[in-house]
């Protein structure tokens, strides 16, 4: 492999995981955010969360939900070439539907949104763009 190739996939591996903390940083801060929303602590405090009972369940799906992202962070840098370069377009779209699906509430919200979802849509587009690091007519004598 050449170089100029191995540069271009660890700045890519790079590129990808800065964009996943970016979309994870987004999700961590709406979540805190909504702690300044009015009424929003007593409600937690009362067991509920929009009406529903927050249940282990609840729980263990956002834990996963959110530890998908943080292992992309890893994942983006550790990867093999074709498994990294589709775990990315895999992960980012099911999460750009579920941010879409998910909805905002009010302003902040719907910025947050637009934001992880651009964050999201850059990880699909590095990942599709990223050409493999071997060269389909690498030979191992190029010098002769």
């Amino acid at each position: 492999m050449n170089l100029q190739k191995q540069a271009n996939t660890i700045e890519t591996k790079a590129k990808l995981s800065a964009l996943w903390l970016v979309f994870l940083l987004n999700i961590i801060f709406r979540d805190i955010h909504e702690f300044v929303e009015p009424g929003f602590i007593e409600e937690i405090m009362t067991g509920t969360l929009n009406g529903n009972l927050i249940q282990e369940h609840m729980l263990l799906v956002g834990g996963i939900m959110i530890e998908v992202p943080i292992a992309m962070v890893l994942l983006s840098r550790i990867l093999p070439y074709h498994m990294n370069r589709w775990a990315n377009i895999v992960a980012a779209a099911i999460y750009i539907l579920i941010a879409i699906m998910s909805g905002t509430t009010d302003l902040d919200d719907t910025f947050h949104l637009i934001v992880e979802i651009a964050a999201l849509s850059c990880v699909i587009l590095s990942a599709w763009r990223w050409r493999s690091p071997v060269s389909k007519h690498y030979t191992t004598h190029q010098e002769t």
